[in-house]
């Protein structure tokens, strides 16, 4: 996932999220792009909501892998730390 925001030009901004200083902030546009639409759909079926919904919401993504990186580092569980962020988006949870 990294290497897709780094091909994108927003390497650092996603680095960012997962360090233990200041998060970057990215749009729902850039996020989109680097995601793809196929993706963000994905994510919108799971969440219930439709795709321009989602990529509104998507954003928040840095704020979830923030909290789930707290040492600055992803854990080796990352596929369950996905799970994680989706079921606290799907709550409302940020």
């Amino acid at each position: 996932m990294l290497a897709k925001f780094e091909q994108a030009g927003l390497g650092s901004a996603a680095q960012s999220w997962v360090s233990t200083g200041p998060n970057a902030s990215i749009d729902a546009d850039q996020l989109t792009n680097v995601l793809g639409s196929g993706a963000v759909g994905q994510v919108a079926s799971q969440l219930g909501m439709s795709d321009g919904q989602a990529g509104s919401a998507l954003p928040t993504a840095a704020e979830i892998i923030n909290q789930l990186t707290p040492q600055g580092q992803v854990p080796g569980n990352h596929a369950d730390m996905l799970a994680q962020g989706l079921a606290l988006l799907k709550k409302g949870g940020f």
